[in-house]
């Protein structure tokens, strides 16, 4: 990196510091281009990434001849992700938003596919010649009709085939989540696993979520398992400006 790099991207961080822990007010104007040049003793041409930086990553927003101010922060939401509420009738999901009284919804397409080999391993699935080997289903999750997060979703072709909930959004038990979907067929989910981690929203997801390019996001990967049988895995994607991802147990469920 060149030291001009190394330049903007110092300065962007001073910035992003002071508005994360509220120096800089939701609303404040942040200095113009003009003004970081002069304070930081940099080109016009630094000044201007370190503004740039700043807005791609959503804590400015530019106002054409007014300047560029810090970014109103939407108020955070709550997503519970606990093993009990999936025990509950329904979409776990709508329930929640309807808890938080807002409404709940979501979008959907589902269809055949051989699945990616990092899904493959998730799922146990054994090398296949005879096309496609699960159920691919991507999810845009909406509160009053805003995007709230993505999944995706995937469940062996082989468990599902010729019953009921093949489709899960079709069908009898449409949209009553993977517990109990499952359990309609005599198959009684145990547990789950989530990873969890963090990176920047790539473009497609940006557009999809609404939001401003170079955001952060968070990232869990779930697998449901009936005992040593995985039954579903999902990559799930969530805005970190928008939702704080709650976890819990219930007590009488901890061995």
């Amino acid at each position: 990196m060149d030291q001009s790099g190394a330049l903007y991207l110092a300065i962007a961080d001073q910035l992003r510091q002071q508005i994360v822990n509220g120096e800089l007010a939701p609303g404040a104007a942040l200095p113009s281009q003009t003004e970081i040049a002069r304070q930081f003793g940099v080109s016009d041409g630094v000044a201007r990434k370190v503004i740039r930086t700043l807005v791609v990553e959503g804590h400015a927003i530019a106002r054409p001849g007014a300047g560029t101010f810090v970014r109103e922060r939407p108020t955070l939401r709550k997503l519970v992700r606990s093993w009990h509420r999936s025990l509950r009738g329904g979409s776990p999901f709508a329930a929640e938003m309807r808890a938080q009284g807002v409404n709940g919804g979501w979008q959907y397409s589902s269809r055949t596919e051989t699945a990616p080999p990092a899904v493959r391993q998730r799922l146990l699935l054994t090398e296949t010649d005879n096309g496609p080997d699960s159920i691919r289903t991507d999810y845009v999750f909406t509160a009053d009709d805003e995007p709230v997060m993505l999944s995706t979703s995937w469940e062996p072709f082989a468990l599902t085939k010729g019953t009921p909930i093949v489709l899960p959004e079709d069908g009898p038990y449409a949209g009553r989540g993977v517990v109990e979907r499952m359990m309609a067929i005599g198959i009684r989910i145990t547990h789950s696993a989530e990873a969890i981690s963090a990176r920047m929203v790539l473009t497609a997801e940006a557009t999809r979520l609404q939001m401003a390019p170079g955001s952060i996001v968070l990232t869990i990967e779930r697998t449901y398992w009936a005992d040593e049988q995985p039954v579903e895995t999902a990559d799930i994607v969530i805005p970190v400006d928008r939702y704080q991802v709650i976890y819990g147990t219930a007590i009488d469920e901890i061995p």
